[in-house]
């Protein structure tokens, strides 16, 4: 099974244009009227925050089962063409998941999945599911699923 949220993208690149617009209006509408200086800071310093937790918060999602192996990747959506520094990409073996994990806050949601390495070492990897629509996490749950049950079954 193949799922992504390549659909977010645009969405997104809106998000960043209409916050840098707005900082930069209120800046100059701040700076223009002489109003109270501090309060343009904290408007800023809010604006600043907002860009950030979008920034953190924004990442790209493929999940692909089809295979021998589970590809499951993470990277961010803006500048990824020209600078790919936030890929997080896992290529690891069907029989090698042993389980896995979504955990969901407020304003961020996660998927870790357990392998296990040649030694018999357990690790985590864990992505960014947060843009993820909840039909596509279902969809990507199903998967895990299937696969941690073949494992079991094969292991008896």
């Amino acid at each position: 099974m193949r799922t992504d949220n390549r659909d977010i993208k645009n969405t997104i690149i809106s998000i960043y244009f209409i916050l840098i617009i707005a900082a930069v209006l209120l800046a100059t509408v701040f700076q223009s009227y002489n109003l109270v200086e501090g309060s343009s800071i904290y408007v800023l310093i809010g604006l600043l925050v907002t860009v950030i937790i979008v920034h953190f918060v924004a990442r790209f999602f493929e999940y692909d089962s089809d295979g021998a192996n589970v590809i499951i990747t993470n990277s961010g959506l803006i500048l990824t063409d020209h600078f790919n520094y936030r890929e997080n990409k896992v290529e690891v073996a069907r029989h090698k998941i042993t389980g896995y994990r979504i955990v969901n806050y407020y304003f961020y949601k996660s998927l870790i999945v357990y392998t296990t390495q040649s030694n018999g070492k357990v690790t985590r990897e864990r992505f960014n599911i947060t843009l993820l629509k909840n039909k596509k996490v279902k969809y990507v749950r199903q998967s895990l699923k299937k696969i941690i049950k073949e494992n079991k079954s094969k292991k008896l």
